[in-house]
């Protein structure tokens, strides 16, 4: 109940979960649109309630209270971890094979769910046994606070498995609810800010889209972000919306304090950020032509399976079979690959630091988590304020 009433709290007031830094697994699973139910309601926050009544009906299951009420409390308290563990088995599902990612606050919950399910049901009907073997006399003489109804069997095994599936039905309302009611976009930060932001010359940066486009925004990514990944799936079509007059300067921020001072601590899903971003950048100095299919496979996801991030060895392998070796290892030693990455990463700070990916247009910027292109093209015109097409 303290866990998720803590995450159901952190959804509410906003900022990092202890432990859990901008795109960390932890973040990825609580900043996906599976941490609530259209986008309005936090599962933890439901989860909290839901412990809260397992240990309010906890309080009638002792054989001092009268049999009606405490086959009530029995009753509800199975449909309560029938609902929990099915939730479980649902988000764990949901972590493993649609976000690709585990948040260590979310499965101590689940397995506890889990755990709570499997004692309450098991113990249901053998906290009656006794009562239901005991022999009622002719005349049972009044106990103070016991009824005699009190030992009477009230629940048996495969009562008690039924009224606690009927609590799985209700987590199954839950995921087909999850499902079918995709949340509204939204922009991570809440709001747009504004900054004195480092100008840009876009035709000397690695850009998706035209440098000539009357319209450049700034794209602050990072190459082991899952955020980034999806977001970078929407440019080309985003791009298309807007007729060409649109391009994305690409801005490498690493989300690693190897090379990023604005990053608090390390996260172990972003160790290769730094190095991808070099390598990424080298085939940018080497042959810029090139680059568009290094970042486009930097990024790319097979069809049915979880993006994962490339590792260095096989970004190393692909840039070269791009370039060419010596072309590859001339561009790794070129000074400007370092300066642009602290450019990049100034322009990070600029905005506050936290996460990517981040958009930046003049003087303003943001967070956001578009479903679409059609949610990213409305953020650019309402939240940056991008002239529409």
């Amino acid at each position: 109940m303290a866990l998720s009433a803590y995450l159901g709290w952190h959804y509410v007031m906003g900022g990092t979960v202890i432990g859990c830094s901008g795109g960390s697994p932890c973040d990825q699973v609580l900043g996906s649109r599976w941490s609530t139910i259209g986008g309005v309601l936090p599962v933890s926050g439901l989860a909290a309630g839901a412990y809260m009544a397992m240990l309010v009906a906890s309080f009638y299951l002792g054989t001092v209270t009268e049999a009606t009420v405490r086959r009530m409390a029995w009753r509800a308290l199975l449909v309560l971890v029938g609902a929990a563990a099915g939730s479980a088995v649902w988000f764990i599902i949901v972590q493993k094979w649609f976000i690709g990612a585990f948040c260590p606050y979310c499965m101590a919950t689940h397995v506890t769910g889990l755990v709570l399910a499997a004692l309450v049901i098991g113990q249901a009907p053998r906290s009656f046994a006794d009562t239901a073997t005991e022999v009622v006399p002719p005349n049972p003489t009044p106990v103070p606070g016991v009824s005699p109804l009190a030992v009477q069997p009230i629940l048996t095994p495969w009562p008690a498995l039924g009224v606690a599936l009927l609590g799985v039905a209700l987590a199954g309302l839950l995921a087909i609810g999850q499902v079918v009611f995709v949340p509204k976009p939204v922009l991570r930060s809440g709001a747009s800010h504004v900054f004195s932001p480092l100008a840009l010359n876009p035709h000397a940066v690695p850009l998706v889209g035209s440098p000539d486009a009357p319209c450049v925004v700034t794209l602050l990514f990072d190459y082991e972000c899952p955020h980034c990944q999806r977001l970078h799936a929407l440019l080309d079509e985003t791009i298309d919306r807007y007729g060409g007059k649109l391009a994305f300067a690409l801005c490498p921020a690493p989300l690693n304090t190897h090379c990023n001072p604005f990053i608090p601590r390390d996260v172990e899903a972003f160790k290769d950020s730094c190095e991808l971003t070099r390598i990424a950048l080298a085939v940018w100095v080497a042959k810029r032509e090139a680059f568009p299919e290094f970042d486009r496979w930097m990024y790319y996801q097979e069809p049915g399976e979880p993006w994962r991030p490339r590792t260095v060895d096989d970004a190393t392998a692909k840039a070269v079979a791009l370039v060419g070796q010596a072309k590859f290892d001339a561009a790794r030693a070129d000074p400007w690959i370092d300066q642009y990455m602290q450019t990049s990463i100034r322009l990070f700070g600029g905005t506050g630091g936290g996460s990517v990916p981040k958009l930046v247009y003049g003087s303003r910027w943001m967070d956001p988590e578009p479903n679409d292109a059609n949610d990213l093209v409305s953020m650019l015109q309402s939240s940056l304020a991008v002239p529409k097409p």
